[in-house]
Formats: structure tokens, sequence, C-alpha cells
């Protein structure tokens, strides 16, 4: 008898192996959700947009976008987290959720090094400094020498607390000893239009969430927040070259899946990303919106975020900056 059951377990072992392998090979025979954890808008919803159908035609599947905004992306990043780990729930996540928000959230729900499978990074931007075209500023200098005039007086506003247009503005103001007031906002596209309607003074924008309105004359773009001129705005200089050396901030994106996912089916999506990623008319669009393509493999995402993580807690503890 003792036999005929180990003749039955091992028989049901290779018939679970055959099925996995059966589930593999056919991932996606179904549409994909990609979750932006942030309004429609902003620079991780322009990334995710663009991406999305190329990808979803390398997949054989099509894949919608789910915007969930929130608590600086914790919600919507929470809620992959938290999804069934077989691949037709993805993260376009970005610095903010990502890294950052390590070291702003006392109780972040999730932990992004554990609870998430890292694919690929997508790409790298700077931000942008922005405001209204009637803004007495032209430079640096000029807003410097503004904010230390009036202090407390000039508001900056981010898309939530931890994202990379917050602590942007956090480093601008512990560099050069400033004392501008942040106002975070569920989402960059929000603060944008508050930027427009000036309740807001200037904002540390994503290039591709500006873009538009720096084209349109609606906004005036002031300087690039990285450490080199950004090739999507080759005549904007730095914010270290034009008053303040040394500055030096950018935004990253990448895709994930919750943590589980099989390796079959992040090597699946991975390969179909870079197709994507080399895509000649991919590559122009994004930089046209101000991405600039930087590919990985999971591996080397996985050790760009630990530093990424490691990096931004010294910026976070330098500033000052209180857990909430």
């Amino acid at each position: 008898m003792k036999t005929t059951n180990k003749i039955w377990f091992a028989i049901a072992i290779f018939l679970l192996g055959a099925s996995s392998s059966c589930v593999f090979a056919q991932y996606p025979d179904r549409p994909i959700k990609l979750v932006v954890a942030y309004p429609p808008g902003g620079g991780t919803d322009i990334i995710a947009r663009l991406i999305a159908p190329e990808l979803g035609k390398q997949l054989g599947q099509s894949i919608t976008i789910e915007n969930r905004g929130g608590a600086s992306g914790n919600i919507g990043t929470d809620s992959v987290v938290h999804s069934p780990p077989n691949g037709y729930t993805l993260l376009m996540g970005n610095i903010g959720p990502n890294a950052i928000n390590v070291s702003i959230f006392k109780k972040l729900p999730y932990n992004p090094e554990k609870d998430l499978m890292p694919i690929a990074l997508v790409a790298i931007t700077p931000n942008v400094l922005i405001t209204s075209p009637e803004y007495p500023i032209k430079n640096i200098a000029d807003l410097i020498k503004l904010a230390k005039s009036q202090p407390g007086k000039i508001n900056f506003p981010s898309a939530g607390n931890g994202t990379s247009s917050h602590l942007s503005g956090v480093l601008m103001n512990s560099m050069a000893n400033l004392d501008m007031v942040h106002i975070p906002y569920k989402g960059g596209g929000l603060a944008i239009t508050d930027l427009l309607g000036g309740q807001v003074q200037v904002y540390f924008a994503t290039i591709p969430a500006a873009m538009p309105f720096i084209k349109s004359g609606k906004v005036k773009a002031i300087a690039v927040t990285s450490e080199q001129r950004s090739s999507a705005l080759s005549d904007l200089p730095t914010i270290a070259e034009s008053g303040l050396p040394g500055y030096s901030a950018s935004t990253w994106y990448g895709l994930y899946a919750p943590k589980g996912t099989p390796h079959e089916i992040i090597e699946t999506v991975h390969k179909a990303l870079v197709e994507v990623l080399k895509n000649p008319n991919i590559k122009e669009q994004m930089l046209q919106r101000g991405f600039e393509v930087a590919t990985t493999t999971p591996a080397q995402f996985a050790t760009f975020i630990h530093s990424e993580i490691a990096k931004w807690a010294k910026v976070v503890k330098i500033a000052g900056i209180e857990p909430e």
C-alpha cells in the first residue's frame, strides 16, 4: 500500500509540474492591469500610457491602466502588493513609493524590496523647476534671492509627501538655507493646475508632466534638477550651474510585480519590455516627453532600488524631515 501511495504521489507531483509549466507557457491568456499609484496627468501615468500599448502587443494581450492615487503613492502600490502574484496585475512604480517613502513614513504598509518583484528600470528623468510666466524670477539665483527676502512666503507643491518633487524642494531649502513651504497634492497633474491658478509659486515637476505646458508657454521653465542638462530641454541650465552648485535630484520609473510571481512570468514580461524600449519610435516619443530610457535586468534593478533607498534616507535625515 505504501508503495502504491508513493507512486500516486509521484504522479501527482509530475502532473502538478506539467500543469504549472502549461500555465507559464500560456501566460498571458487574458488582459493585464497596470496600476499607476497616482491620478492621471503625472509622469508615472504618462510613461505607463506610453509603453502599455506596445507592451501589450509584445505579450499578445491588452493592458489597461488603473489609476489609484493617494498617500504619496502608497495606496496604489499596496494594492499591487496584495494582488494575486500571477502576472495579471503589474505596477508602474517610481522613486517615491518605491524608495523615498521608506524614510518618510513610520508605518509604510509594504516593504518595496521584500513585497514587490522588480522587473526592470524603465526610464530616468530630472525634474524641472517651473513657475508662471509672470513670476519675477529668471533663474535659480533670482529664486534664492527672492526666497531669502520672503521667508515662508513662497509655496512649492509636490505630487505627495516623499515624492521627488517634494524632496527636490527640500534639498534646495537645505542647501540654500531657504524657507519655501511645501504643499503636498495627490498627484502632479493637480499640482500643475494650482500653479497655473497662482495658489503655489514654483514647482519641481517631472519633465513629462510639465513639457506640454512649457511648449504652450503656460509655464516658464527655470532649470532642471539633474547633474547634467536634459536632452529633452537642452537649452535649459541645471540648478547646479545656475545658482546652487552641487545640487542634483532625478526621478526614475520601473516595472514591478507582486512578491511570489513566478520567475518565468517575470522573465516573459521583462523580455517583452526590453523589446518595447528598443523600439526607435518609443525611444523618440519618450525623449520628446522628457524620459531617458534606462533598461536593466531584474537583478540590476533590485540593486539600484537598494542604493536609492539608502541615498534618499540620507537626504531625509540631513533635511530633518520627521517621518509621518
